[in-house]
């Protein structure tokens, strides 16, 4: 009985064909990543640092790592974004990847100024969360920053600087009522919280004021149960939410004359 055979001339069309499909697909993502980095409008230093967390995230290993330390970050370091910087057509890879770079630099923040326990991060689905308990800003039942509290505000905001995204700062208090002629109850304190720190970063950082909002929650959005000290400690916060494009694109349109 004959066996048929496959000629090596039909065998070599089959791997001639797989490395032009294969060549062809290497191209085209080539030219996606070129595209994309032409519509972005970052610095050689922030596509650099894009380019070094990509590395990681198709490496599936290490971290992040930032050359210019913090140490070194000054009013010139960064040039705050326009009142026509946009997040629209932002893809969602490049935003990730801006938010864990905010995230490492808040980190290295927190461990140079031994806050492991009063200020911590958490990346949601509608962004970045920087959550800083009251002591570090205020003192009890006050509004006010204290002289650390703007040493610590111009750290963050410089680092918030770096992207064009919406950022909301909420305040949240405790369960404990508060009854003063400035502050009535929890939720003139909370509001009047991240007021305070909005009007220190415009001041002081000069923020484009359309990129920010103030919110208070009063007792309302407890992380823990109100019911011992150490957890209304950690429900007395302020938390900055770099708001991710997707749901930063739900903020309300400015107008531009």
């Amino acid at each position: 009985m004959a066996v048929k055979r496959r000629s090596s001339h039909a065998e070599h069309d089959t791997r001639e064909r797989w490395l032009i499909a294969y060549a062809d697909f290497v191209t085209v993502l080539l030219c996606f990543f070129i595209v994309m980095y032409s519509l972005s409008s970052i610095d050689a230093q922030k596509f650099s640092e894009l380019a070094r967390a990509l590395q990681n995230v198709m490496g599936g290993g290490g971290n992040i790592v930032i050359e210019t330390p913090l140490s070194a970050v000054g009013p010139d370091t960064f040039e705050p974004f326009t009142r026509n910087s946009s997040v629209e057509g932002r893809d969602l890879v490049s935003d990730s990847i801006e938010l864990a770079i905010i995230e490492k630099q808040i980190q290295e923040l927190i461990e140079d100024y031994g806050l492991e326990a009063e200020v911590a991060t958490v990346t949601e689905e509608r962004g970045l969360v920087i959550s800083v308990q009251d002591t570090v800003l205020f003192v009890s039942g006050s509004a006010d920053l204290t002289p650390r509290a703007k040493e610590m505000m111009d750290k963050i905001g410089l680092i918030l600087l770096q992207t064009p995204n919406y950022i909301r700062i909420e305040g949240h208090t405790d369960n404990l009522p508060i009854h003063t002629s400035r502050f009535p109850s929890n939720w003139e304190l909370s509001v009047g919280r991240s007021t305070s720190v909005i009007k220190y970063l415009i001041a002081r950082h000069n923020f484009p004021p359309e990129r920010l909002a103030a919110a208070g929650y009063g007792e309302y959005r407890p992380k823990a149960p109100n019911d011992n000290a150490s957890n209304r400690q950690l429900n007395r916060r302020v938390d900055f939410v770099v708001l991710s494009s997707k749901y930063g694109a739900s903020e309300p349109a400015v107008y531009e004359p």
